[in-house]
């Protein structure tokens, strides 16, 4: 269930994944495939299993793969390391990013970005791809000066962890829960931005339990993850019925928090 006929060598294929954390099965075998040029989303409630589905194919050490697993362009990345599947085209943008007192935004971007070449960035090229992608992403020049998230709004985080997503130019994008904490105007904003960094080459991975962002990022598959399955697979239309319904048709109490 969940799958899309893709070809296996282009994109990730999640086959059959049972992941658990402190010996606790979360996940219960998601099936999985994302192409270039596709955006799939999952929706489920609190406890479903969506962040830890991002977790895993990220490759975080907390979280124990017990069956099944991931391949991204071929290749198994069982064994790779996060920054092994970074370095490879794989980015995981965070629910809640960590903010870094001390360390500019600029310098934290070029940084990234030596980390995915495995080399130094010379300082001039790097600026000028910074201001293209800034350009791109409507970015104001004031960000670069500013310490990492430090007292920036919901929307600021979002909008850097895009800029970072468009410089590193990964396959395949996980952004999980993009939209959490974000007024109607900043997810208009964060949107955009996304939506300006979609097309053939790029493969996203959107984590949500709220329809409102998928009004602006429209999503070629929509999953419903519950109990560490997907259940249900359809289009934007899956999740307009989630938005009238809720999960109440798959066993969820009215009431329960999403999430």
């Amino acid at each position: 269930m969940g799958t899309t006929d893709v070809n296996h060598k282009n994109g990730l294929y999640i086959d059959n994944l049972h992941v658990s954390v402190e010996a606790k099965p979360i996940i219960n075998g998601v099936t999985l495939e994302i192409a270039p040029g596709q955006v799939h989303a999952i929706m489920g409630p609190n406890g479903s299993g969506k962040s830890t589905l991002a977790y895993s194919v990220m490759g975080h050490p907390k979280y124990q793969i017990t069956q099944g697993g991931v391949r991204f362009q071929g290749e198994d990345i069982k064994s790779w390391t996060p920054d092994e599947r970074a370095r490879k085209g794989i980015f995981l943008a965070f629910q809640y990013p960590t903010t870094v007192p001390g360390v500019s935004v600029g310098n934290f971007l070029r940084a990234s970005l030596r980390a995915i070449r495995g080399s130094d960035v010379p300082i001039r090229e790097f600026r000028q791809q910074l201001k293209e992608k800034m350009a791109q992403l409507k970015v104001g020049d004031s960000f670069v000066g500013r310490y990492l998230n430090d007292g920036f709004s919901g929307g600021e985080k979002k909008r850097i962890e895009i800029l970072q997503m468009a410089l590193l130019a990964p396959k395949i994008a996980i952004l999980d829960e993009t939209d959490s904490g974000l007024d109607i105007d900043a997810l208009k904003v964060v949107s955009e931005g996304v939506n300006r960094l979609t097309g053939p080459h790029l493969g996203i991975l959107l984590i949500t339990h709220y329809h409102r962002i998928l009004k602006y990022i429209r999503p070629h598959f929509v999953h419903v993850l519950m109990g560490g399955r997907i259940v249900k697979s359809g289009t934007e239309e899956l999740a307009q019925e989630l938005e009238a319904k809720g999960y109440v048709p798959f066993g969820v109490k009215e009431g329960s928090t999403n999430g």
